[in-house]
Order: structure tokens, then sequence, then C-alpha cells
């Protein structure tokens, strides 16, 4: 395990949690939710950056604004698809 490995745990720990927050989502995923959110977010919003080929933003900073934003989108989607369940 390098250190590359340990930040990406702890950005996919922060985004998740950034996520979280700015979706005002009261239920807790606990630290391990926050992490899968937080890295599926990673792969989403780099996927999207890619796709639509926004401006790369390195670096740490980059990286958590990435995956925070990827984040935001998949706990979106998953409240779409919950409420389509739902009903």
């Amino acid at each position: 395990m390098g250190i590359g490995f340990i930040w990406f745990i702890l950005i996919g720990l922060a985004a998740g949690w950034l996520a979280r927050y700015a979706m005002k989502k009261n239920s807790s995923f606990g630290v391990v939710g926050d992490i899968v959110i937080g890295v599926m977010g990673a792969l989403v919003g780099g996927l999207l950056f890619q796709v639509f080929r926004a401006p790369s933003m390195g670096g740490l900073f980059g990286s958590l604004i990435v995956a925070t934003l990827g984040a935001i989108i998949l706990l979106f989607g998953l409240r779409v698809f919950k409420k389509e369940k739902e009903a």
C-alpha cells in the first residue's frame, strides 16, 4: 500500500462527507459509506470531466473537487432512483 492509496481513501472520505453535507442528507452512511460514496464519486466525476473535456484539475484540491462533484451527482441519482422505486 503506497501513500497514493492512502490519499485516495482520504479524498474519498472527505468527498463523501462533503457530498452528504451538500445534499443535506440527514442519515449517515458512516465512515465506510462515506468512503465508498466518495471513491465512486471520484470515478463518476473523473469520467464526466473526460467526457465533457472539462479542464483538468490537478493536485489534491482539484481531486477533491472532482470527487465531491461526482459524489453529489451519484447521491442525486440514488435519491431519484429511490423515489421512482417507491412510487
